[in-house]
């Protein structure tokens, strides 16, 4: 008898010794099963969440093994099989030079094929249905804590604002599907936008939110999508990528680290979040993180759309500070800045002549906490874009983290790009063990350090 054959008759003779039961006992147990074999996802889907996340922390423990490089040094002992196949440099090229990697070539007509039984479908993020089945594709398989114990928790209003600046276009939202039952389990997103590179002003796309249902990642579903968006990008007349990636990648014109500050000390001591300093107990990070209790910049208050214009002057002179940066017009200035309920917030610092002389914006993410007896959920606030002309970096950064707290965010993230430098250390932020990681496709630079970098990409 085959190993097979054994398994089969274990199976069907149970654990007691081969003891058949009753046919009626046993019509009546399988009563409620569907004939033909069982959905796995849905065999998934059914079971408690506690079981689901001990499951999904096995798969996440058993494909480290595979995973994509997080260090330079693990890169350079990595294969890329796909990325060595692209136009983008290698990571022991030394660039000096500006300009593409490769020219425009024939547009295929046809999209690319993908493994049999799914489909392409253009998401129209117009219907409610299909913007909550992204939401739930996005929270479930994005991305996670290496413990398991927190998923992002994308809002549509959040995904609306991140993927839909002017000028967006429907057929960049790309999705991936079940055949049999129209499931949506994969996803890859392009939204136009200008920026400046060094001294080039360029045309090209951000690439966000890239995800794979993560039962079907061996089946190379990445590759296919990203083949298919830039066909998609390149039938607009545009060739070339910006993007970000916490892992290493053939190449980052710019490695940034991510900073931490606490609003409230007591809830992530209790969620064992990496963001507080070590051998300190709950009492002395409380002591040790408090903030005034209100604002001291005179002027400052939240954005609004009559401050579009202001803003738009404010950024064009910052700009020439940094070599890669966006060139925003007014409709661009006003849809990431002008204040969204739980999704981003920008205030301005107002001098007496009523110009605007300050900036800063962040935006709000929030995650779900897996099976906490206490918290369900965690609130981040991630710095986008600060501004001083007349104010301190390190007073404006101040205050900004006050109205944070009082609005409800746990804690303040940032990364290491633009002045942050100026004020990470002083303000009590701690430096994290997670990277993010700058990429240009199709598209050669020298490298820029953090602090020439001007643009963050909300993802």
């Amino acid at each position: 008898m085959t190993d097979s054959e054994n398994v089969d008759k274990t199976l069907t003779d149970g654990a007691s010794g081969g003891l058949k039961k009753s046919k009626k006992k046993q019509k009546r147990e399988n009563a409620w099963r569907p004939e033909g074999p069982r959905d796995p996802f849905a065999m998934l889907d059914s079971l408690p969440e506690k079981e689901q996340q001990e499951i999904q922390k096995a798969l996440h423990l058993f494909s480290l093994g595979t995973s994509l490089p997080k260090t330079l040094q693990q890169a350079k002992k990595h294969t890329y099989r796909f990325w060595d196949t692209q136009p983008v440099p290698r990571l022991d090229d030394h660039i000096t030079t500006h300009g593409p990697l490769e020219e425009a070539d024939v547009i295929q007509n046809e999209p690319h094929l993908l493994p049999l039984g799914f489909s392409w479908d253009a998401l129209d993020l117009s219907r409610s249905s299909v913007l909550t089945e992204l939401c739930h594709l996005l929270n479930e398989n994005y991305t996670e804590d290496d413990d398991n114990t927190m998923r992002f928790d994308f809002s549509p209003e959040y995904l609306l604002w991140a993927l839909q600046p002017p000028n967006w276009l429907h057929q960049w939202n790309l999705g991936v599907r079940v055949d049999t039952n129209k499931k949506l389990v994969g996803f890859v997103a392009a939204v136009p936008a200008d920026v400046r590179i060094y001294e080039t002003k360029k045309r090209l796309v951000q690439v966000k939110f890239l995800c794979v249902h993560k039962k079907l990642r061996l089946k190379r579903m990445t590759p296919v999508l990203i083949r298919e968006l830039k066909r998609r990008v390149n039938q607009q007349g545009l060739c070339q990528a910006v993007y970000t990636a916490g892992t290493v990648l053939p190449t980052p014109i710019s490695s940034c680290s991510q900073w931490h500050r606490p609003l409230n000390p007591r809830k992530l001591m209790e969620l064992n979040f990496p963001g507080l300093k070590q051998n300190m107990d709950l009492r002395r990070a409380q002591k040790f993180n408090r903030l005034p209790e209100v604002t001291k910049i005179k002027g400052l208050r939240p954005m609004t759309k009559e401050d579009a214009s202001g803003i738009h002057s404010l950024l064009e002179r910052n700009i020439c500070n940094f070599h890669l940066s966006p060139l925003l017009s007014p409709q661009e200035v006003e849809h990431w800045f002008l204040p969204k309920e739980n999704v981003n917030d920008t205030y301005v610092v107002e001098a007496d002549d009523g110009t605007l002389s300050d900036l800063v914006s962040f935006y709000s993410v929030s995650s779900r906490v897996l099976n906490h007896p206490v918290h369900g959920g965690l609130r981040a606030a991630c710095l986008l874009y600060v501004v001083c002309t007349a104010t301190g970096v390190a007073e404006l950064m101040q205050d900004t983290l006050v109205l944070a707290k009082s609005k409800g965010f746990d804690v303040f993230c940032a990364l290491d790009v633009m002045d942050s430098v100026s004020f990470l250390e002083k303000l009590k932020f701690t430096i994290s063990n997670k990277s993010v990681h700058y990429y240009l496709y199709n598209w050669m630079c020298p490298l820029m350090s953090p602090d020439k970098i001007g643009l963050v990409l909300p993802n």
